[in-house]
């Protein structure tokens, strides 16, 4: 019985194994693709891909790949700063959309890179994630080339000022949503209604004319 029992037991794990590894098979493809994909729009000219070391299969390890033309790095330390952030940025996009969420919040990702990179980032986001929302935080115009609503902020004489703008990135009906929603704001807010004259005041008035 206790030798049935351990075969039993080998054949689960052997079983396990092989669907971890299909898994993961599956999920590189799909990273792979995406990463190389997102890390082209953001840096145009560029290649980038994950595989193994040599000598190793997929589910023991990857590496990154990044390609320049058609020159292929031979390391990471060979990139700027500016080129890392966007390869960090393109990896962690590529894995969240392996299973995309509604709604992320990114904050100010692009602190250490240019104009240009900015707004690329923008047409990656609206080209790769169409299903979900971002609410991202900025300080460059760039990254709202794309945003279908954008708040501004500023503080002006110590107090905070909010406002709300349509972005070029909205199509017709989401400008009429936007509108729609705008008026139904504006109709909560009171107004102030004219105080009423009183009887002297209309008195007043009268032995004026």
């Amino acid at each position: 019985p206790v030798e049935n029992d351990k075969k039993k037991i080998q054949a689960v794990i052997e079983e396990l194994d092989v669907k971890k590894k299909t898994e993961l098979e599956r999920t590189w493809v799909k990273v792979n693709r995406d990463f190389g994909s997102m890390f082209s729009t953001l840096l145009p000219g560029t290649s980038a891909k994950l595989e193994p070391p040599e000598g190793l299969e997929a589910w023991e390890g990857l590496e990154v790949k990044v390609a320049f033309g058609n020159v292929w790095k031979e390391s990471l330390s060979e990139l700027s700063g500016g080129q890392r952030s966007l390869i960090a940025l393109s990896l962690i996009l590529s894995l969240l959309l392996f299973k995309p969420a509604p709604m992320y919040i990114l904050d100010e990702v692009d602190a250490a890179l240019d104009l240009s990179h900015t707004q690329n980032i923008g047409n990656m986001l609206k080209t790769h994630f169409s299903q979900s929302q971002f609410i991202v935080v900025s300080l460059k115009e760039g990254m709202f080339n794309n945003a279908n609503v954008i708040f501004r902020t500023k503080f002006v004489d110590g107090v905070s000022n909010v406002t709300k703008t349509i972005g070029t990135g909205s199509s017709s009906k989401a400008r009429i949503a936007i509108a729609e929603d705008e008026d139904r704001d504006n109709s909560l807010v009171p107004q102030k209604r004219p105080r009423n004259r009183s009887k002297a005041h209309d008195k007043e008035n009268r032995l004026v004319k």
